[in-house]
């Protein structure tokens, strides 16, 4: 079985400049320290860099050509000139008139009010960098897959098991097959039965989770479709993953760690991904979804005596 994502960066069309901020947060973690300057320096001043030369860009962050090059590249533009005209689009849409940015930081004394608006900023930040750059092509692969699959399973441990369960509830309500496997053991027992026609997921945001990419691996090699839903679409996961579903990095802080932060995101895209399966089988889902809700209704309904 092959895998489509072995060149894990490349993109049939560069990215909107609204997922270039996104873009660079995603990817800086695995870049080197000259190209983190150089994704720092277009992130924080688009209008700025829009309007340098390779070489201006490349004297300014103290680095080489090249390497402001092999940034444009990894971002997802073809060449320099691209990312220029995506950094002008970004500094043209930042001028629009919006709000100034609401810092995240959150402080041992801030006042429960200030915590609530700075979280409430976080988390739509955390959505609309995962919405701008989210793959549709990869997510539409990974909904066609899902839609006519025999089994899905899904993988996950810590935080991301709680974002598997909630996955694994709604396909089952539209009558799909599937199950979350919290327990590794019990992940790859499960993995082992999986074959062509199957599903498998896992949820990690640093895509080097063991417990989590051992039953993907063994899936893929069972021949099953593999998906990897993950903040580090250079990360050891994505080896195994036919489709890569990639999730917005958040900033950690001292009171909001990364479990917290990327829940968020992780959540955006297994809603699209549950949507777009119930759009596709929507002939079945929807019975399938009323007997549910009808079965559970006296649950919600006082109960007489």
């Amino acid at each position: 079985m092959t895998n489509p994502v072995k060149e894990i960066f490349s993109v049939d069309a560069p990215p909107a400049p609204a997922a270039l901020a996104a873009k660079v947060r995603t990817l800086a973690p695995s870049m080197t320290r000259s190209m983190q300057r150089v994704a720092e320096a277009v992130a924080d001043d688009p209008a700025g860099c829009a309007a340098l030369t390779v070489t201006g860009l490349a004297e300014l962050t103290g680095t080489s050509e090249a390497t402001v090059v092999r940034t444009a590249r990894l971002l997802g533009y073809p060449g320099y000139r691209d990312l220029r005209l995506a950094l002008a689009g970004l500094a043209a849409h930042q001028q629009s008139g919006r709000a100034p940015a609401v810092t995240a930081d959150i402080a041992v004394d801030d006042p429960i009010a200030d915590v609530v608006t700075k979280l409430a900023y976080d988390e739509q930040q955390t959505l609309a960098d995962t919405a701008a750059g989210l793959d549709t092509v990869q997510l539409g692969a990974a909904v066609a897959a899902a839609a006519t699959a025999r089994r899905i399973d899904i993988y996950g441990v810590g935080a991301s098991s709680l974002v598997g369960m909630d996955l694994a509830q709604k396909l089952l309500r539209i009558g799909l097959i599937a199950h979350a496997h919290a327990d590794p053991h019990l992940a790859v027992t499960n993995a082992v039965q999986l074959r062509s026609g199957d599903v498998a997921i896992a949820i990690t945001h640093s895509g080097s989770t063991g417990d989590v990419i051992e039953p993907l691996r063994v899936a893929f090699d069972r021949g099953a479709t593999t998906v990897a839903i993950t903040g580090r679409p250079d990360g050891p996961v994505s080896q195994y993953a036919d489709h890569v579903l990639t999730t917005s990095t958040a900033r950690e802080s001292e009171l909001r760690p990364a479990a917290m932060s990327s829940r968020t995101s992780q959540l955006l895209v297994v809603d699209c991904l549950f949507i777009g399966v119930a759009q596709r089988t929507y002939e079945t889902a929807a019975p399938a979804l009323a007997a549910s809700y009808e079965a559970l209704a006296h649950r919600h309904s006082p109960r007489t005596r």
